[in-house]
């Protein structure tokens, strides 16, 4: 029994380390869902969105801020401060079970226009592609990109030239951050 139970944990945490290798860079955000596992003294398991403010609710502690932190960086500190106080020797895991911070959005002359999840490497033309594509009236000369600045409000406009970007100019196809806004004008007649 012992031996099975030993070769669980060693699989489990094999596994916890893949995904956390995966994340180990990813700062979180407002709305992302995040896993908090207390897997000894005894294994109590929380799952959490990050509130507006910046917090996840957490066994024994409360509200911790975890905002602009990686997923490392919360697991040690729910583990320091769990182990000042309230536990002996806690073991926890933190894991990401979903990205909700990290957005854009597609918007005008588009099939589907909407708020989209973020992935690895997604360009203009892609973002248009996931939102199914131009409208009869969608304009490839008319496509903008709002991109928010980072010490003011407001974003700034950058002008794409989709056919371009479709011929293969590197340069026209931007790579999207988190809070892009893709706006596909109507074309005039």
């Amino acid at each position: 029994m012992c031996k099975y139970l030993l070769m669980s944990v060693i699989i489990f945490f094999s596994f916890v380390s893949l995904l956390s290798a995966d994340n180990e860079q990813y700062t979180i955000g407002i709305s992302d869902i995040l896993e908090v596992r207390i897997l000894k003294p005894d294994v109590i398991t929380d799952r959490s969105s990050v509130s507006p403010g910046g917090e996840i609710s957490v066994a024994y502690l409360g509200s911790v801020q975890v905002k602009g932190k990686t997923i490392a960086e919360v697991q040690r500190e729910i583990q320091w401060r769990l182990a000042n106080g309230y536990l002996k020797y806690p073991v926890v895991v933190v894991a990401l079970i979903e990205s909700r911070s990290r957005n854009f959005t597609v918007s005008g002359e588009v099939v589907k226009p909407g708020t989209y999840q973020l992935q690895e490497n997604t360009t203009v033309l892609k973002a248009i592609s996931i939102a199914g594509g131009f409208t009869k009236f969608g304009s490839k000369s008319r496509v903008k990109l709002l991109r928010p600045y980072t010490d003011k409000p407001g974003y700034e406009s950058i002008k794409i030239n989709v056919q371009k970007a479709m011929d293969g100019n590197a340069k026209e196809d931007i790579v999207l951050q988190p809070g892009d806004i893709v706006v596909v004008s109507e074309g005039f007649f």
